[in-house]
Parts: C-alpha cells; sequence; structure tokens
C-alpha cells in the first residue's frame, strides 16, 4: 500500500522558493488504483516521482508497503523499486538495438532471473504480441510498442505499478487498448496502480483520484457510480477552482 503525509515540495530559484506540492495526503490500499489529474505545471509528475523515490520531498513522508522510503539514501530508495516497483512512460524507452522479447526480458536477466526469456514470452502472449517477438522497436507501431513496455513493467511482477500518461502519445482508439490492458493486468496480478493522467475517462475508471491545482490538493475521493457527465463536471469543477477542498464523490 502507499501512505502519504503532508508531501511538500519546494525549488530555490533566482526569483526566490517556487513551492511545486503543498502539503499532499494520500493513502491508497494494495491492489487499489489512483488517478493523478490535474492541468500542465500543477505537480502531478513530480509528485509520481516522489512517490516512486525517484525524487526526495522537502518535507513530509512516503511509505511505500510498510516502508518509509523518505528516509532512506538512494540506495535504499533504489533497492525498493527493484524488489517492488514498476514503470509505464508516455514515452515508450525501449533499446533499439533489442527485440520486444529481449526488451522485455532484460530487467529480469539483470535479476539473475534463469527464466526471463520464458516470462518474457508468456507477458509478451498477455499482450498480444506473441508474434512479434522477435521484432525491434522501429519495427513495431506506437501501440505495440507501448505493449512491449506495458509487458515489461508487468514481467517484474511489481506490487506498484507507475505509469505517467501512458497511452499520450497514441491515438484513443490505440489508447483505450492500452487503458484496458493495464487495468486487465492491474486486477490479475493485484497490482497497485498509480496513474497520472489528463484523460478523464483513465482516470474515472480508478478507483480512486487526487486532483491537483497549482500543487494544492483540491480532491481525493473514492469514485462512486455517478453518471459520467457530472463525474467529468466535478473533476473539471475541482480543477478550476482549487479552493475547493472535496467531493461527495
Amino acid at each position: 500500500m502507499i501512505e502519504v503525509s503532508n508531501i511538500s515540495k519546494q525549488v530555490s530559484t533566482a526569483e526566490g522558493t517556487l513551492s511545486i506540492l503543498d502539503k499532499i495526503n494520500l493513502s491508497l490500499p494494495a491492489g487499489e488504483s489512483l488517478a493523478i489529474v490535474g492541468p500542465s505545471g500543477s505537480g502531478k509528475s513530480t509528485l509520481l516521482g516522489i512517490l516512486a523515490g525517484l525524487d526526495l520531498p522537502t518535507a513530509g513522508s512516503v511509505s511505500l508497503n510498510g516502508q518509509d522510503i523518505t528516509a532512506m539514501d538512494e540506495e535504499g530508495r533504489a533497492a525498493v523499486r527493484a524488489g517492488h516497483v514498476g514503470f509505464v512512460f508516455q514515452s515508450f524507452h525501449l533499446l533499439p538495438g533489442l527485440t520486444a522479447l529481449e526488451n522485455v526480458a532484460l530487467p529480469l536477466e539483470l535479476q539473475g532471473d534463469k527464466d526471463a526469456l520464458k516470462t518474457a514470452a508468456y507477458y509478451l502472449q498477455r499482450v498480444g504480441l506473441e508474434n512479434r517477438t522477435t521484432h525491434y522497436p522501429r519495427q513495431l507501431s506506437g501501440g505495440e510498442q507501448q505493449r512491449v513496455a506495458v509487458a515489461r513493467a508487468f514481467a517484474c511482477r511489481p506490487t506498484i505499478l507507475f505509469a505517467d500518461e501512458p497511452t499520450g502519445n497514441l491515438d484513443t482508439g490505440t489508447g483505450e487498448k492500452i487503458n484496458d490492458l493495464l487495468f486487465d493486468l492491474n486486477k490479475e496480478e493485484g497490482t497497485t496502480l498509480v496513474l497520472v493522467t489528463h484523460e478523464y475517462n483513465l482516470a474515472a475508471r480508478c478507483g480512486q483520484r487526487l486532483v491537483l491545482a497549482a500543487g494544492r490538493q483540491v480532491e481525493e475521493s473514492a469514485i462512486k457510480k455517478q453518471p459520467a457527465a457530472k463525474k467529468k463536471a466535478v473533476i473539471n469543477a475541482a480543477v478550476a477552482n482549487p479552493k475547493v477542498q472535496g467531493s461527495k464523490y
């Protein structure tokens, strides 16, 4: 699970101190899903980086599966990431000189997994690419490359998966298929899923959402079954009005 307490992030600039995040709180049970939403520049990616232990907050704490990663040095945080965390990014980050199978197998091989190729083949089959295992990234479409990236993330069996705008570089139809894949694997593997997204439809599929505006938390709540248009209006209103601190849905 993920526990966040009063996370703040400030940086020094020539004009003075810039506040990127201000007192963010969050509790996400294991196996659940969270969407972090808000306008550009609201601090979404910074928060994701802190949750994943890629960056440290100025104040506050982050606990992943009972471990306070903000109290660790970089080596300790890297060990937690290696053992528990997976990533899917907007840019696919595939190695061009490796086939789809090799790209998925690489992190497993680095962990000393003797069955890395077998596991990689299994997850490529899970994402519908069993016939593309020997193809290089340049031979794959954008959607296929992202499916390889999803297979690579899940192949390491992470307890927590972080996805930063995972469908931002894809057309709508392909993006929806990737979203379906993420949630199917999230459910089947029991992986905690944390998404940064601008897409309302994707955010609405998550069990919780956290809305940021100018670095401030303007909403965090479980999504209840409401008409899609009504839920969309709530999110839009919260982003437009940072004074709104909560919602009944």
